[in-house]
């Protein structure tokens, strides 16, 4: 699968993963925000006030490669996105409820397979 196509495919995902969110009364406060090191997909606010980021894995139906979208959740890859998460709270102390705090959240999207994706939702990963 070329560039271009793995970009509109995540373009695609990352839409929809805020459709699911906004559905579920999160309020998406940015998407793509970048660090040095990485690239956080979706920052939101939960309904109780958590502050979450949100990494959205995506695939289309027709890949065929027997993988799911989690399998490209590593465990270096959350490394660096835990880092960028810290750089960010770290940067807006005033995003973040002193209550609930901020946790990190998987979407695992397939793209394709129907009318509708399919959603996967890990909280707190």
């Amino acid at each position: 699968m070329g560039k271009a196509r793995k970009s509109e495919i995540g373009k695609s995902g990352e839409d929809a993963a805020c459709a699911y969110l906004v559905g579920k009364k999160y309020g998406v406060l940015g998407r793509n925000y970048r660090e040095k090191w990485d690239e956080i997909d979706i920052i939101a606010r939960a309904p109780d006030e958590t502050l979450v980021f949100v990494e959205a894995k995506t695939f289309g139906a027709e890949s065929g490669i027997g993988l799911v979208p989690e399998d490209n959740m590593t465990v270096a890859k959350l490394k660096k996105l835990r880092r960028a998460c810290e750089a960010f709270a770290g940067k807006r102390q005033g995003l973040i409820n002193e209550r609930r705090g901020w946790r990190i959240d998987l979407l695992a999207i397939v793209l394709g397979g129907g009318p509708e994706p399919s959603i996967r939702h890990y909280e707190n990963i």
